[in-house]
């Protein structure tokens, strides 16, 4: 398990977070046409935080989201582009944050398979 809290943020850096509770459970892969298209790449890998763990401590006013119509959100910076996280109400996990936006390693892996539309 890595240090707490777990930092990272966007490309351009504008974006940071942090979470302050060990991330919860595994993380997730899915496989959805929507996260493949998000991220230009077969799966999208994400890590989920306990409730109220996770939150932006620099660039909140650069956030952009986009919630499709049969979708969750889709939350990224509005500098860079870069995606940081999704919120889907019809998923158990409160969000999903996108694991390569982590500064360090998270300490946990990619096990569970989804390929439902977060």
């Amino acid at each position: 398990m890595s240090d707490l809290p777990l930092t990272g943020g966007c490309n351009c850096g504008v974006v940071r977070f942090e979470v302050t509770e060990p991330l919860v459970g595994a993380a997730s892969y899915c496989h959805c046409k929507r996260c493949q298209r998000r991220s230009g790449a077969a799966a999208s890998p994400s890590a989920h935080p306990a409730p109220g763990a996770y939150r932006i401590v620099a660039g909140e006013d650069t956030l952009r989201m986009w919630k499709p119509q049969d979708g969750g959100e889709k939350w990224f910076c509005g500098e860079c582009g870069s995606s940081l996280f999704g919120r889907n109400p019809n998923h158990p996990d409160p969000i999903g944050i996108r694991m390569g936006t982590f500064d360090h390693d998270p300490g946990i892996r990619p096990i569970v398979l989804s390929s439902e539309q977060p």
